[in-house]
């Protein structure tokens, strides 16, 4: 972020976050408004919180600050989307926007996410911004994943693809509502998803598990369209035979044999 010029000296917080918010820029960083201001430390320290309990400006992570605009002042934040990509980039991690946020991106909103999901390729503590509370996952072949860039109110973020998103729902079941939901919003989803870029988003999948309890429930409750090409696939690997439900135990009689899935839940799906 660039300092910002001006014909006047800038005296008090409220009139850098003003002047900020004018030129369309809604977070700073401490050492940004430092410089800016030229005080100290401890006096940008009391004047955020000043500004903070007016409902002005959110604090996510210490030394990084959101403006609220009018419009948001009772939700105590904007949405992460106008924030979410100046703030890992104040972490200094890459990231993308995933699991059942992503899918709401996509049109597959069911039900409107509790959390915002972020996936990135570091531990990370979750934060609240506002009535928001966003939460990342750790995940190590980041880079392998297939993201799309999403215009937002103040950029761009970053998006798992609807087809990374679908594997990513049933990576992280448990954060996705468990599988009766991962399996209702990929019957929303499937109309999103590309059986080829699946195929290749698949390859990119270092757990094979994954790709079978996907492709068990696109074919069980999505598409067989969409599931086909995945099957194709990965009939050309050495499979072993995986529970639907990890951490369930996996003794069941009930077999697919298509995709070597060990079915230990009845799933419903969500009209």
């Amino acid at each position: 972020m660039q300092a910002i010029k001006s014909n006047y000296q800038l005296k008090t917080l409220s009139n850098f976050v003003n002047q900020l918010q004018s030129s369309g820029q809604y977070t700073f960083r401490r050492e940004e408004a430092l410089s800016n201001l030229r005080v100290s430390d401890i006096a940008l320290q009391s004047a955020a919180r000043r500004l903070a309990a007016k409902g002005r400006i959110c604090v996510p992570r210490r030394g990084f600050y959101v403006i609220v605009p009018l419009e948001y002042s009772k939700a105590g934040a904007p949405p992460p989307s106008w924030f979410i990509d100046d703030l890992m980039r104040f972490h200094k991690h890459p990231y993308y926007v995933g699991l059942l946020s992503a899918a709401a991106l996509h049109g597959a909103a069911h039900q409107q996410p509790q959390e915002f999901q972020v996936v990135t390729d570091t531990v990370l503590r979750p934060t609240i911004a506002g009535r928001v509370r966003i939460r990342f996952f750790l995940k190590w072949h980041l880079s392998e994943t297939p993201t799309t860039e999403i215009k937002t109110q103040t950029g761009t973020m970053r998006v798992s693809t609807p087809e990374a998103t679908a594997l990513d729902l049933v990576r992280y079941v448990r954060s996705s509502g468990q599988l009766g939901n991962v399996a209702t919003v990929l019957s929303e989803l499937s109309e999103k998803i590309n059986p080829e870029r699946l195929v290749k988003a698949a390859q990119a999948e270092i757990e094979l598990s994954v790709v079978q309890r996907l492709g068990f429930l696109l074919e069980r409750f999505a598409s067989h369209a969409v599931a086909a090409p995945l099957y194709a696939w990965i009939t050309t690997k050495r499979l072993r035979q995986v529970p639907l439900r990890p951490e369930r135990n996996p003794k069941t009689k009930r077999k697919d044999p298509r995709w070597q899935v060990l079915v230990n839940e009845d799933i419903q799906i969500d009209a």
